[in-house]
């Protein structure tokens, strides 16, 4: 049974195919079309997927969309209601798109689909799962557990902002959920705007500043904006936010509250805004540890599944799994919208068909994420004669000893190889990666290649079998979805003038023997890899120990502040020569800049 998910029309669009309830393949459309969390349909990734599959539109069995609109607009409604007459304004904006697009999707959806296979009538297909189902079967069912709790934050759904639910073999039951507006998810959007970064997109960015910062509004944020339980529920105070009835997330109260209005995300990052992100961090870890204590203890069952956007909450899932409340926790690593339509997929084979879990033997069912389009060598060399670089091609033994050399040598280098990862992160096939030990690795990779912030900070991937000679870590990390600190050995003990160094200037301590992925808090975000799901990413390292002694290397991924990951040969080549990455290895090919 073909099953394939959806998810468009709000952000990170993503199509998403299932066999008999095996993952075939999933992408963002955002990697085709080259827009950056793409929010229209998914032309090209349900393309791909059908591509991947060797199969027609005609062979799939349901197409599920991963929420139901209409009980989105009751939820649009009754919000401008209970808040009228304010937000009239943006209620008359939002109606004609709603009217238009949004409200009635089956018709749109059944265009879409026309324009990809005119000779099909995917009315009696379609299929309409809820967001937070969605959300949960994502986490659930690809996850190693039998029995499971699932937790799911984000912005909202249809009207869940954070919902409880439990897993048993192919059922899943709701449990309990909080309500819009009161969303941790919205809480943390609302900061993430307020200190001048984009909804929806930066709040990765608020996580990384926060350690830049002193937690100075705690309790502000607790007396003003928040109300939280013992057993992690909560209350948002509307007074202060914009975001039911307005176009902004904040108002001109919470302006009053922190003594200033949101920045321009062009102006200058203040001791305040990093701050502010340090105290919402706090704030997060809170709740989502009070939830999951309190979850615990009422259930009494020792495993957890993660997912919505929350859940790449990265710092705050290091603290969770450190805690030691459950035996096991597993992150579906497309937490946010686009793994949804893996979830809504996923709903309509165990839930509509009422089918069985598939077992994966002790490994979870996201084959390392690797679920993107690969190249082959013959693709990859037609890139290579139309771009005019100089290319050799190189056996494996050559490729990784070469590639090695460059890291050790201090050299930043593209690494294209196999199919691309589904979600958020590169996992090590579209990768710049750099050498962990070098001071200056970090500002290199950040203002002449990724050309982003400089305080943003890079991750390691670690040989699974050497993680805790670096972190106190030692499970599986392999979706760079856990935070964890930088072995005491390890660090450097810093001098009193160094000590007096505050706000961004940090970021030019060297704080480690690994100073390229440490923090300024001394932690690291972590991925694991095995010989298992990315052999030769695994041998790569491998080799990189063999020269230096050292086990892990510097994985960014392979795009530009602004652009997606690459998904294309012709991507990586363009990436490649509007940046200073000063080697590319793409397939079997090693690829260097002409010198003049």
């Amino acid at each position: 049974m073909w099953i394939l998910g959806l998810s468009a029309y709000y952000h990170d669009s993503a199509a998403a195919l299932i066999k008999d309830g095996k993952v075939i393949a999933a992408a963002q459309e955002e990697r085709f079309c080259r827009e950056k969390h793409y929010a229209g349909f998914p032309t090209q990734a349900v393309e791909y997927c059908l591509s991947e599959a060797g199969i027609s539109l005609a062979q799939i069995d349901n197409i599920v969309f991963y929420e139901k609109p209409f009980l989105k607009f009751e939820r649009l409604l009754e919000t401008y209601h209970a808040f009228a007459p304010q937000g009239f304004g943006s209620f008359v904006k939002a109606m004609p798109l709603w009217l238009k697009e949004k409200l009635f999707q089956k018709r749109l959806l059944k265009q879409e689909l026309f324009a990809i296979a005119s000779d099909v009538d995917v009315t009696d297909k379609l299929l309409f799962s809820e967001h937070h189902l969605s959300h949960a079967a994502s986490a659930f069912y690809p996850s190693p557990f039998n029995k499971a709790l699932i937790l799911t934050m984000d912005g909202t759904g249809e009207w869940a902002t954070t919902s409880v639910m439990m897993g048993d073999g192919k059922d899943i039951e709701l449990l309990k959920e909080i309500h819009f507006p009161h969303s941790l998810g919205l809480l943390y959007s609302a900061f993430t705007y307020y200190c001048g970064f984009k909804v929806n997109a930066g709040e990765y960015k608020l996580m990384g500043l926060a350690p830049y910062g002193k937690p100075k509004y705690v309790d502000l944020i607790r007396e003003h904006l928040i109300d939280i339980a013992d057993d992690g529920s909560f209350r948002l105070n509307m007074r202060y936010f914009n975001y039911c009835t307005g176009l902004t997330m904040t108002n001109q109260r919470f302006d009053q509250l922190f003594g200033r209005g949101p920045r321009q995300p062009d102006s200058d990052i203040t001791q305040l805004d990093m701050d502010l992100a340090h105290s919402i961090q706090v704030v997060t870890e809170e709740i989502i540890l009070k939830l999951a204590r309190s979850l615990r203890q009422e259930y009494g069952v020792e495993n957890l599944c993660l997912a919505g956007g929350v859940a790449l909450n990265c710092v705050a899932n290091g603290k969770l799994f450190r805690e030691g409340m459950f035996d096991d926790i597993w992150f579906q690593p497309a937490a946010g919208d686009a793994g949804a339509a893996l979830g809504a997929a996923l709903v309509g084979h165990h839930l509509h068909h009422q089918q069985p879990r598939v077992t994966f033997d002790g490994e979870d069912g996201m084959q390392g994420a690797y679920l993107g389009p690969s190249f082959s060598d013959d693709e990859i060399l037609a890139a290579l004669e139309q771009s005019g670089l100089s290319y050799q091609k190189l056996d494996e033994a050559e490729l990784l000893e070469s590639a090695a050399h460059a890291l050790a040598n201090e050299k930043v280098i593209g690494w294209f190889q196999g199919r691309m990862e589904f979600g958020p992160r590169a996992l090590g096939n579209r990768s710049i990666l750099g050498d962990p030990r070098s001071a200056k690795t970090q500002s290199i990779m950040n203002l002449k290649i990724k050309f982003r912030e400089s305080f943003r900070p890079f991750a390691p991937s670690v040989l699974r079998e050497n993680v805790n000679e670096y972190f106190e870590l030692d499970c599986d990390s392999p979706y760079m979805l856990l935070v964890a600190p930088v072995q005491a050995q390890r660090r450097k003990v810093m001098i009193e003038s160094d000590q007096q160094i505050t706000g961004l200037e940090q970021v030019n301590l060297a704080r480690s023997d690994i100073p390229a992925v440490t923090h300024v808090d001394y932690s690291a975000r972590i991925q694991t890899v095995s010989d298992k799901t990315n052999p030769l990413y695994y041998r790569l390292i491998q080799a990189f120990k063999a020269l230096t002694g050292y086990g892990l290397v510097v994985n960014t991924s392979f795009n530009v502040r602004g652009e997606p990951i690459v998904c294309t040969p012709e991507d990586a080549l363009k990436c490649f020569m509007k940046t200073e990455i000063d080697e590319l290895y793409i397939g079997n090919y090693k690829v260097v800049k002409r010198c003049d």
